[in-house]
């Protein structure tokens, strides 16, 4: 399958840089433990392990069993600057994810209430049960699988590197203890950089100013999810996405309270729904219209047909 991106965003934001480390809030630990390189290329027999046989069909879910924050509403933690994936427009949340999960809920007959957050929150609030449903591109790692409960798989990321146009960076193999690089803190790229290159990144609270501070010299790289990175490099910028990689060692998916089963039965009933009417492939290819994703990975359990 063939997708792309959209570009879609313009730039409102601060320059201020929030540099700080990842605290108890933070997704995933930049700190200590065991850590995997986010480029090393695919795990499917890791993959499978999470994915599940097959789903319940949605008629036969009961939404009263959810254990919803309000009943008959799925409450969703999200951001709001990171197109094409997670962002607000005309003052309406939107972007791929947040679409997908709008469909899913169609398909439960449940209304979809989303929240702005900031990532490094998102998962512990989501686990905390201040949200139901956390969609933000969330790249389902075994140390965030430790914290939170993920639904099976909707979508693959890939990481970047953007820079200035004039730079000499020209991609991951550039970037070294001399290079001042930002990252978006309690990201996969934020564990990537300081874990797996061993380099210690400026972190940023959003996305938004992050860019901002590429682009006025504060800092020389952005290490990003590179959907979000085609979301925000635009022509006259004066900055380029140097190189960009698929992450094929995690699928993205909603993250949902560990303890809440159903509703994590249920969310994968309602995408294995989208998956077999054609709405997924119709969202992905509105949102990314020529974009490769893994050839040994589709969407969904392992029961459902893709479109």
């Amino acid at each position: 399958m063939n997708f792309s991106r959209k570009i879609l965003a313009a730039l409102t934001v601060p320059l201020l840089a929030l540099t700080v480390s990842c605290g108890s809030n933070s997704s995933e630990s930049t700190d200590s433990g065991p850590t995997t390189d986010a480029l090393a290329g695919s795990d499917q027999e890791s993959l499978d392990q999470y994915t599940t046989e097959d789903t319940t069909p949605v008629d036969q879910i009961d939404t009263s069993e959810l254990g919803l924050v309000t009943d008959g509403t799925l409450r969703v933690g999200t951001l709001s600057d990171a197109p094409p994936n997670i962002f607000i427009e005309n003052g309406v949340f939107t972007g791929y994810d947040n679409e997908l999960l709008r469909a899913i809920g169609d398909e439960l007959g449940l209304d979809v209430e989303f929240a702005s957050t900031d990532f490094s929150a998102l998962l512990a609030q989501v686990q905390n049960k201040q949200f139901d449903v956390g969609s933000s591109s969330i790249s389902t790692t075994a140390e965030r699988r430790e914290g939170v409960g993920f639904t099976n798989g909707y979508d693959f990321g890939y990481m970047a590197v953007v820079a200035k146009s004039d730079s000499d960076i020209t991609g991951f193999d550039s970037l070294s203890e001399n290079t001042r690089i930002g990252v978006v803190q309690g990201t996969v790229q934020d564990d990537y950089v300081t874990n797996t290159l061993g380099l210690e990144p400026v972190r940023f609270a959003d996305y938004n100013t992050v860019y901002a501070n590429v682009t006025n010299g504060q800092i020389d790289a952005w290490v990003a999810p590179s959907q979000q990175a085609t979301g925000q490099v635009k022509e006259g910028d004066g900055t380029t996405i140097a190189e960009t990689i698929i992450n094929t060692e995690n699928f993205t998916a909603y993250a949902v309270n560990s303890e809440n089963q159903p509703l994590i039965d249920a969310l994968n009933s309602g995408l294995d729904a989208v998956i077999e009417d054609g709405t997924w492939a119709e969202l992905t290819q509105e949102w990314y219209p020529d974009r490769e994703m893994p050839t040994d990975w589709k969407p969904g359990s392992k029961a459902v047909e893709v479109k």
